[in-house]
């Protein structure tokens, strides 16, 4: 039984070699563009059943299932379990069927949501959210894995920002359509409808991502663009390309970067929501609205993040970290201290800190570690710098939860928050992180 597994996930093997120009032309457009459509709309599919329960925080504390501290523990049992499983799963990627490896994540994190929407218990809650963080750290690496081996270093900036679009498209559809759905049907239906969507994307997965160039009898994609290719490189195995990576300082240096400023990214799709209704009487509809802007407006900082640094920075990505960097901190503490009643202000941040935040993560906990890293180790690095991001990711939910949970009081029969110390932590963590990241200033990328 454990050899038939490990047989279904071992990679397939190169096809007899295509001589025809014109028809490898033809092929290599049709499948580099249903890789980017794939990965892209598969991985948006991930973020729906992943950011669901955040969702559904306010009805179940509502509804007096649990505290805010309990809330607190539950999502950073995702957040721990994710990044463990994002680390291990990293390095099995670079030895995987990356397109079985990708459908199985999101087939057993659908079914897990399913089931989600019949448990009451929070030992039931933290296990299955648990491993519902697992199976989700199956899906970033093969999206890694499968740009770098379609996709020339030149023009990888430029795809990766493409493909870096799904968290926030996936951010969008969930606070859009699943808090449509809990709105109207409840929180429990908020998890069913996050497990149809799974699984319609398992379907979509099998049928459309292609693994490799060599798997379809193409050219590796540096022989196809007349790109050199040191062989020196080439001809290391991928364990000791992998343990290279561990031995790096640069990539630790560039994880913990990432690790902070997922601090800021998960503050505000965990808790943001809550603060708004909380704090500034939004309602449910409102309060998801406001955040899903932010969402919406990293597509368009993600978009364009690695075409900017491609065209007119040469590949740098370390200026525009800088400047949006600042921006982030900046329209988080407006977003934080606006008073209630300023709708358009709470807006207006959102665009703006949503625009920072896509480009921040596309660099920091992705296209800079891939610049860094060789191909043929693609995954592992993403492992490195994931397993950081979600731990910081886990310990910011904990520690929100702690402090929005334990800097309350009741006044005239209303419970009143004060959300000054969960502020402080928020925008410390977004401003430390670009801070951190300029310590990479002059480090060389490794180009192949």
């Amino acid at each position: 039984m454990l050899n038939r597994l490990i047989d279904f996930y071992i990679p397939s093997a190169p096809a007899t070699a295509k001589k025809d120009k014109s028809e490898i032309d033809s092929i290599y457009r049709k499948h580099r563009l249903s890789i980017i459509l794939t990965t892209t709309l598969g991985y948006s599919m991930y973020y729906i059943c992943r950011l669901s329960f955040n969702v559904m925080k306010k009805p179940i504390i509502d509804e007096g299932l649990f505290t805010e501290t309990q809330i607190g523990i539950i999502g950073s049992a995702l957040f721990f379990t994710y990044a463990v499983g994002k680390f291990t799963n990293g390095f099995l990627t670079d030895r995987a069927n990356i397109r079985r490896f990708m459908a199985t994540g999101i087939f057993i994190s659908a079914i897990i949501n399913l089931i989600l929407g019949f448990y009451h218990g929070f030992y039931a809650f933290i296990i299955l959210w648990g491993l519902n963080g697992w199976f989700q750290s199956m899906g970033a690496t093969p999206c890694a894995v499968a740009l770098t081996r379609w996709y020339s270093y030149k023009e990888r900036g430029t795809y990766w920002g493409f493909w870096s679009t799904s968290h926030n498209l996936g951010e969008s559809l969930t606070f859009i359509l699943t808090a449509f759905v809990v709105s109207i049907a409840g929180w429990r239906l908020g998890f069913e409808a996050a497990g149809i969507i799974g699984l319609i994307a398992s379907m979509l997965i099998l049928r459309f991502l292609y693994e490799s160039p060599e798997v379809e009898g193409l050219p590796p994609i540096e022989v196809y663009k007349n790109i050199p290719v040191d062989l020196s490189k080439e001809q290391k195995s991928i364990s000791s390309l992998q343990f290279g990576l561990l031995k790096n300082p640069v990539i630790w240096i560039l994880a913990l970067s990432s690790s902070l400023i997922y601090v800021a990214r998960y503050s505000i799709n965990s808790w943001g929501i809550f603060f708004l209704e909380t704090h500034k009487g939004y309602t449910a509809v409102e309060a998801s609205s406001i955040i899903s802007v932010s969402s919406v407006s990293a597509i368009v900082g993600t978009f364009f993040s690695g075409l900017i640094s491609d065209k007119f920075f040469n590949g740098r990505r370390n200026v525009p970290v800088l400047i949006f960097g600042i921006i982030n901190a900046v329209s988080l503490s407006i977003f934080l201290f606006n008073p209630a009643h300023q709708p358009w202000i709470d807006i207006v941040s959102m665009i703006f800190f949503g625009v920072s935040i896509g480009i921040q993560v596309c660099f920091l906990a992705g296209l800079m570690a891939i610049d860094f890293a060789p191909k043929k180790a693609a995954g592992a690095v993403l492992g490195i710098v994931g397993i950081a991001s979600y731990v910081g990711a886990g310990i910011q939910d904990i520690v929100s939860g702690y402090l929005i949970g334990n800097n309350k009081s009741l006044v005239n029969g209303t419970v009143v928050y004060q959300f000054l110390p969960m502020s402080i932590f928020w925008i410390g963590a977004s401003t430390l992180s670009f801070v951190l990241a300029l310590t990479l200033w002059n480090a060389k990328a490794y180009k192949n």
